[in-house]
């Protein structure tokens, strides 16, 4: 009898213990459960730590309750002003209902993620791409908007959404390169003409104040002088006054003595021919004078004397001579063309003996 109660009771033990090793669950303190009996959800969410659910009966379904960082993957799109881009964008959320997360979704991690692409797109296609590029504020609480509405159903809280990167093709990056470099160079510009705009002033304004005192004139020359010999250069430029030129310049004109007509030459003297000398060899032919006494009155010009043939020549072209030899012009009659007729008779004769006879009087010999 007793050794049938021992029985009897290490059985139960057995049982039980096999039954609390069945039932048995631990929730950890970042993980909430939720029981489905029979299929059907129990009303009470499990906390962390040690519970217990029917063996068979309950089924538990642990949820992650921490933030979860989800990469979305990069989208392609074109934005509002036709730029085609590429764009990626990271998530944060959390599950802060488990029981939704359980029955509304059957996966809430791939619903998120398949929301927050379809997003990204439609905020792309939404946006310039001035947009894109400064105010990424604006759009990741657009986007994180667009992406909690249908999650709060979900038991799901949409924490963060950041725009990661946007990518351009080449040929907009080039772009985008040479206008910044265009606008730079815009800017350097007005900033160089308003320098020079000042100092053009300041300069003004110094050589009004030195024009009263000639004296600081020299003293900035001798600065100049000065800060140019503090560099040990071999080459020093002195700079010289303009003024001091033209006053020299003045000065010299104002010495010389003017030639007066016929000076060193009596009025009835003839002008000397001038003669040319080669280097080294005999003096060359005299060279014809201008003699302004002799004169061509019908003419109008002066005449040139040769002094070798003591000839007079004048500038005025001179007269056709009679075309001679026998033709229509000398009956009277003109030539058509203005070309006298060739005649043969008016050749003279070809003689042998005479050129033979020449020959021989007079040899031909070599210089």
């Amino acid at each position: 009898m007793v050794q049938e109660l021992v029985v009897a009771l290490v059985a139960v033990l057995s049982g039980g213990l096999v039954y609390a090793m069945a039932a048995a669950r631990v929730v950890k303190q970042y993980e909430r459960g939720v029981v489905l009996r029979l299929g059907r959800l129990h009303d009470e969410v499990r906390p962390p730590g040690f519970t217990m659910i029917v063996p068979g009966i309950d089924r538990l379904r642990k949820v992650n309750m921490q933030i979860v960082t989800m990469p979305v993957p990069a989208q392609d799109g074109i934005t509002r002003d036709n730029v085609t881009v590429r764009v990626d964008a990271v998530i944060y959320f959390k599950v802060v209902d488990p029981a939704s997360a359980v029955i509304q979704v059957e996966d809430y991690r791939f619903a998120v993620s398949q929301m927050a692409q379809t997003s990204l797109r439609s905020i792309i296609g939404k946006s310039d791409l001035d947009d894109l590029l400064s105010d990424r504020e604006k759009l990741n609480q657009g986007l994180e908007l667009m992406i909690d509405s249908p999650a709060v159903g979900w038991g799901v809280q949409i924490d963060r959404v950041e725009i990661k990167d946007v990518s351009l093709p080449e040929t907009m990056k080039r772009s985008m390169a040479r206008q910044a470099e265009a606008d730079r160079e815009r800017r350097a510009r007005v900033i160089n003409a308003d320098a020079e705009l000042q100092a053009s002033k300041k300069l003004a304004q110094a050589a009004q104040q030195m024009s009263t005192q000639p004296a600081a004139l020299q003293l900035r020359l001798l600065q100049t002088v000065v800060a140019v010999a503090a560099e040990k250069n071999s080459t020093l430029v002195l700079p010289f006054p303009v003024e001091l030129l033209r006053f020299l310049e003045r000065a010299q004109q104002g010495q010389q003595p003017r030639p007066e007509a016929g000076a060193g030459q009596s009025q009835g003297e003839p002008e000397q021919p001038v003669t040319a000398r080669r280097p080294g060899g005999p003096p060359a032919e005299s060279l014809p004078v201008v003699n302004p006494s002799v004169a061509d009155p019908s003419a109008g010009g002066p005449s040139v004397v040769d002094p070798v043939t003591e000839q007079t020549f004048t500038d005025q072209p001179l007269p056709d001579p009679p075309l001679a030899g026998p033709g229509p012009e000398a009956d009277g009659v003109p030539d058509p063309d203005g070309v006298p007729e060739f005649d043969p008779d008016v050749l003279p004769e070809f003689d042998p003996e005479r050129l033979s006879g020449r020959s021989r009087s007079k040899p031909f010999t070599r210089h």
